[in-house]
């Protein structure tokens, strides 16, 4: 069965360059074995990438063991849907494309918020 985005609508790509999702595929779908719901696709802001490093997860440095290359401001990445929700309390959440963020982030993240952050 095809992923569902936010909108009710089919789940679209977040990024391939750099690739993206817990299966590296694209799409910020999840499954049981992702226990940090990947599932908020983000355009990375330069307060976001601050944020999450002070949290301890650097995600500007490259790793290229695991093929990741860093990330950089403008970059879109799937975000665990949680720690989204906690840079949004702290006022650094980055914009989010609700049409390539997969309807299971609506566990943790309710749509309103989502839609506060909304990309064109």
């Amino acid at each position: 069965m095809p992923s569902t985005n936010v909108l009710g609508t089919a789940l679209r790509s977040c990024c391939t360059d750099p690739l993206t999702g817990f299966f590296r595929d694209g799409l910020c779908r999840t499954c049981e074995e992702d226990t940090g719901s990947h599932t908020v696709c983000a355009e990375m802001s330069e307060i976001f990438l601050a944020f999450s490093k002070s949290r301890g997860n650097d995600l500007t440095t490259p790793m290229p063991a695991y093929g990741f290359p860093g990330l950089q401001p403008g970059d879109r990445w799937c975000l665990c849907a949680a720690r989204w929700l906690e840079a949004e309390r702290a006022g650094c959440a980055p914009p989010v494309s609700l049409l390539a963020t997969d309807r299971s982030a609506l566990d943790i993240v309710p749509l309103e918020i989502l839609q506060k952050h909304a990309t064109a």
